[in-house]
């Protein structure tokens, strides 16, 4: 069996599972039957875009058969899938559970992208908050 990658908000196997892949803050690299791991940080969280693809150039040449994640957008899922990556979700609780899940094959394999900017949070500045403040009149007076 070779590696898995599970999204991760620590460094450890004990770190709670990270549902975003590509805005988690680590890659745990685990082999199943040794337990074995190697932590990655993200690079692509802050990202302004592309996170999920820049997270699937990170873990493609690991040498991994499968990520355990909570939700993989178009462009990321695409990018594991012609790699041979496997994408699999259902897991909760640390990266040593998730692990454990995996090999008694209790998580299913995602089929389909999901949503595409799952890991975003607000509105980007998109409404109120520009400091214009009224209607952008330049204030109340």
């Amino acid at each position: 069996m070779s590696k898995i990658c599970v999204t991760s908000t620590g460094k450890t196997l004990e770190a709670q599972i990270d549902p975003r892949f590509g805005r988690c803050a680590y890659f745990v690299i685990v082999d199943p039957n040794t337990m074995e791991f190697e932590a990655i940080s993200n690079t692509a969280v802050g990202a302004s875009g592309g996170a999920g693809i820049q997270a699937a150039q990170a873990v493609s040449g690991k040498n991994i058969e499968a990520v355990v994640t909570g939700s993989v957008g178009p462009n990321a899922y695409s990018a594991l899938a012609s790699s041979d990556i496997k994408i699999m979700t259902g897991a909760s609780g640390t990266v040593k559970s998730a692990v454990e899940m995996y090999k008694a094959n209790k998580l299913s394999e995602i089929t389909t992208p999901g949503p595409s900017h799952m890991g975003m949070r607000g509105g980007g500045g998109r409404r109120d908050g520009r400091g214009r403040g009224q209607g952008g009149r330049g204030g109340w007076g």
